[in-house]
């Protein structure tokens, strides 16, 4: 596309002026967190490029992540369950449960010695 595959910035950026594209460095960014049900991606030292094309702002993201699990929510329900079904102590169980993953059937198999 480019003769020699080398670019000139100078020309580059008059190319983009023409076709109505803008790119923007994002000064002082301290960290990005792109979060999902299963857990966030964290990046920690993160150069983001804001580019502006025909009204349509998109971010790119230039760094290393880390992905980071989402903590188990555990229902009081489940806890109380657990603790019937195994005569266990609210925090036995809610510590089989965390260590599950929240799975009842496998905190109860835990803590009934199966």
């Amino acid at each position: 596309m480019f003769p020699g595959g080398k670019i000139n910035p100078k020309k580059m950026k008059q190319m983009m002026k023409q076709l109505g594209m803008q790119m923007e460095t994002l000064e002082d960014v301290k960290r990005v967190v792109i979060e999902t049900e299963k857990g966030d991606y964290v990046f920690d030292e993160a150069e983001v490029v804001a580019t502006i094309m025909q009204g349509t702002t998109t971010y790119q993201i230039n760094g290393e992540a880390r992905f980071e699990p989402a903590a188990v929510e555990i229902p009081e329900e489940d806890v109380k369950l657990v603790m019937v079904q195994t005569n266990a102590s609210a925090e036995a169980a809610k510590e089989a449960l965390t260590a599950t993953n929240g799975d009842i059937a496998e905190a109860i198999m835990r803590l009934s010695g199966a």
